[in-house]
């Protein structure tokens, strides 16, 4: 028989009880990590997890296309990553079907000698215009190879959009004898820069108030998504040509809520034409 210091086996006797316990809780929390995290985001996962998630049905992949722009003094320059993820990650869910892609930060902005377009601002990203189709041109290429079936570009900005058709073309006729389709995903451009206004219009605001880039409309989406981007104490209407700052329009009535109805609207026509873009495989 053992021999334990007096008081030792009490002591034995709790710290038993406390491992017991630490186990227990330990098997009870296993099975939450062996069905992987709550994520569409291909960045979160692991291959092993992509991997079972494509042969358990995700058939989708939704490439986010961002920008590195200039707008204006009050909004941050990563606006459109920002919005092209959290919205790319609300349309997958809304799919059931999808993932996404890590977003594209480096797109086309302008020229650098000289400098033209967004490029005349600091801390502008610009890439060649070719370059950026080959960028995409091979992530599409490789989720073929890992089993997707539907590709999607989603663009944020309008400097990508141009890239995004002429891929989809050049994809689309050389793939016609395969079950893989790509999609230039542009309807959800157009619900952000085209319907949204609209909506704004038809709620009493003016043409010269919702802008065109940093002014109501750009200002309102991107509170909706990440207010940390907005500095509120700069808003100011867009000044003529020799004052240019980046802004056309009025920003100064920008509001969470105006960001939504946005926000919403972007996600439910996006989700509402890829599937079907897809039906009509």
């Amino acid at each position: 028989m053992a021999w334990f210091p007096r008081g030792a086996s009490c002591t034995l006797d709790r710290m038993g009880t406390k491992a017991l316990a630490l186990g227990l809780l330990l098997a009870g929390c296993a099975p939450a990590w062996a069905q992987g995290p709550d994520t569409v985001l291909v960045e979160e996962l692991t291959w092993t997890e992509v991997r079972d998630l494509v042969k358990a049905g995700k058939a989708t992949i939704l490439i986010p296309l961002g920008g590195t722009e200039q707008s204006g003094p009050h909004l941050a320059l990563g606006k459109h990553n920002a919005r092209v993820r959290a919205l790319s990650e609300r349309i997958a869910r809304g799919l059931g079907d999808a993932l996404v892609a890590p977003v594209l930060a480096y797109v086309p902005e302008g020229g650098l000698n000289p400098p033209t377009g967004h490029m005349r601002f600091p801390g502008t990203i610009t890439v060649p215009e070719d370059t950026f189709e080959k960028v995409i041109e091979s992530a599409a290429r490789g989720f073929r190879l890992h089993g997707f079936r539907n590709i999607v570009y989603l663009g944020d900005s309008g400097s990508t959009q141009a890239a995004q058709r002429a891929v989809t073309a050049r994809l689309t006729r050389e793939w016609k004898d395969s079950p893989v389709r790509v999609h230039a995903g542009e309807e959800y451009y157009r619900a952000a820069e085209v319907d949204f206004p609209r909506l704004l219009r038809e709620r009493g605001f003016r043409e010269d108030e919702v802008g065109k880039h940093a002014g109501l409309a750009d200002t309102s989406l991107t509170l909706a998504v990440d207010p940390r981007l907005v500095r509120t104490d700069r808003l100011k209407s867009g000044g003529g040509s020799d004052t240019f700052d980046g802004v056309d329009g009025d920003p100064r009535k920008a509001t969470v809520a105006l960001g939504k109805v946005g926000t919403d609207a972007i996600v439910a026509r996006t989700v509402d034409a890829i599937r079907k873009a897809v039906a009509r495989r």
